[in-house]
């Protein structure tokens, strides 16, 4: 689970709902038309900029914001090394069947296990990064989407109670309903924009950044496993992934 998206969604509504609560009745805060007008509104815009199939994707993309499990990189490294070694030792049939934590590597391993040219290795695997990163950036764009919509629907719906309101102001008992609606689905928008969706899409955004670079590490160090390069110049050029505090860590051991 990703601690920073649980507790940041947490904390953010738990806030803004305990300001309701001292601001007096929290029930003055909830407005079915004005859910409606936000929600839904936001909903069906959204879809038609999508085909049904991305528009219903993007929830399983963005699950990635609560719930990531990409090895670490720097755990990845030496398990690298380690095959690395194996196949310098016993050639690359000797990493047929061994067990792997990262699909991606099991597929490129697999590849190098059946002979294939580095050209194809590099197509093949830079064909599944590429639409990876569709996909992220597919569900990033729906939920960003969200993000720009759901305020504009609430500005719609503040001018259909403000025209509700100018409709009837010769009834003092529509003005405060009427009201209403105008200022909470403003609310409502500008909730659903910076409170859900834009972090979401922006945290989707950082994961395909996160897995894009992992899969580009596997992908050099394949390369470099089967021209035979030594396991410790290897991990050497993997090292250059990570953050520079941790570049040495592995050498030193």
């Amino acid at each position: 689970m990703d601690l920073a998206t649980i507790v940041g969604v947490i904390g953010v509504w738990a806030i803004i709902i305990f300001a309701m609560v001292l601001g007096g009745d929290p029930a003055m805060f909830i407005n079915i038309p004005s859910l409606l007008i936000v929600v839904g509104g936001s909903i069906f815009a959204v879809l038609m900029k999508f085909e049904l199939g991305q528009f219903l994707g993007a929830g399983k993309v963005a699950a990635k914001a609560f719930s990531f499990k990409l090895p670490k990189p720097d755990a990845m490294i030496d398990e690298i090394v380690e095959l690395a070694g194996e196949a310098r030792k016993n050639g690359l049939l000797a990493l047929e069947g061994k067990e792997v934590s990262y699909d991606f590597l099991a597929k490129g391993i697999q590849l190098l296990v059946d002979g294939h040219d580095p050209d194809v290795v590099k197509s093949l695997l830079g064909k599944d990064m590429r639409l990876a990163a569709d996909r992220h950036n597919v569900g990033k764009s729906v939920f960003m989407q969200m993000g720009d919509t759901g305020p504009a629907m609430g500005m719609i719906g503040t001018l259909i109670g403000l025209v509700a309101m100018l409709a009837n102001m010769d009834d003092p008992k529509s003005i405060g309903p009427a009201m209403a609606v105008a200022l909470l689905t403003t609310l409502y928008g500008a909730m659903m924009a910076n409170m859900l969706c834009i972090p979401i899409g922006d945290k989707v955004g950082l994961r395909a950044d996160e897995e894009g670079r992992l899969q580009a590490m596997v992908l050099d160090a394949l390369l470099a496993i089967q021209a035979g390069q030594n396991p410790r110049v290897i991990e050497s050029i993997l090292r250059t992934y990570l953050p520079e505090s941790k570049r040495g860590e592995g050498e030193a051991e």
